[in-house]
């Protein structure tokens, strides 16, 4: 089966499954595992080369609603009658689903990777259950306008699992756009840096750091880059992300926790 992934979460996906030598293309923002990088590249997910993806005869193409503006490629798609499956995850139950879904869809057995996905979401809750407190953690998505996750976000479930809460699990969306007197005025216990398609390297908190108001914040000595493809993608990566939440967080509860070897792969 000749697949065709154009955004990295799907790409992830189907690492997971074992079915990443069935790809033919990717788009280029992919970059894990290290297998697929030789694949050609498409174009930045928002703006897939369509010519060149049907050039490559595809049996199916998976496209994801996870990424903002993606309509633009799967109208494409529908138009050139290109087989094609879509995904919207939000939350970690959604990724397990999308396993099955994407496993089904390329004749591959999901059980396997589906249990084991499920048991580390499962141990990682069994340890924070005994944490004695819930700090609170501002996750900042994007600096200038500032966007941050709301309830309906797979940040907010990774805070809660392992043992913190999402600054903002008020505001009943996925992407909440606000400013940086409501993040002091909410006060945070951590501040977390996630800036979506900037590398780690990238990541200025500096640029926090001279904000007014931050001196005096309970966060002022806690602000933390976090890996971006570990928490902006939403595919079982995220677990490796939860655990490296729950280690800063909650140390005497996950330090002791390894990351499982399937969520290694390279």
């Amino acid at each position: 089966m000749r697949l065709i992934s154009i955004c990295p979460s799907n790409t992830e996906l189907l690492a997971f499954l074992g079915a990443e030598k069935m790809l033919v293309g990717i788009d280029d923002y992919s970059d894990w595992p290290e297998s697929i990088t030789h694949l050609p590249r498409l174009g930045p997910d928002l703006s897939i080369r369509m010519d060149e993806l049907e050039k490559l005869e595809p049996d199916l193409v998976l496209a994801s609603l996870s990424v903002p503006g993606m309509e633009k490629n799967i109208e494409e798609l529908k138009k050139r009658n290109i087989p094609h499956i879509i995904l919207d995850p939000q939350s970690l139950e959604d990724i397990g689903q999308d396993l099955l879904t994407v496993g089904k869809a390329c004749g591959v057995d999901a059980l396997t990777a589906y249990s084991a996905y499920t048991a580390v979401i499962n141990e990682i809750k069994s340890r924070s259950s005994a944490v004695e407190s819930r700090p609170s953690l501002y996750w900042e998505w994007w600096p200038k306008p500032i966007f941050t996750p709301g309830n309906v976000n797979w940040l907010t479930e990774i805070s809660e699992i392992t043992g913190g809460r999402n600054l903002f699990d008020d505001k009943d969306q996925a992407n909440v756009q606000t400013d940086w007197e409501d993040v002091t005025n909410r006060d945070p216990d951590y501040i977390l840096l996630a800036w979506v398609g900037i590398m780690t390297d990238k990541v200025k908190p500096e640029l926090v750091r001279k904000r007014p108001g931050y001196k005096e914040m309970k966060a002022a000595d806690e602000i933390h880059i976090m890996e971006e493809e570990l928490y902006c993608r939403p595919s079982p990566r995220l677990l490796e992300g939860a655990i490296r939440l729950g280690k800063l967080i909650h140390p005497h509860h996950f330090n002791s926790m390894e990351v499982p070897e399937f969520l290694k792969r390279v």
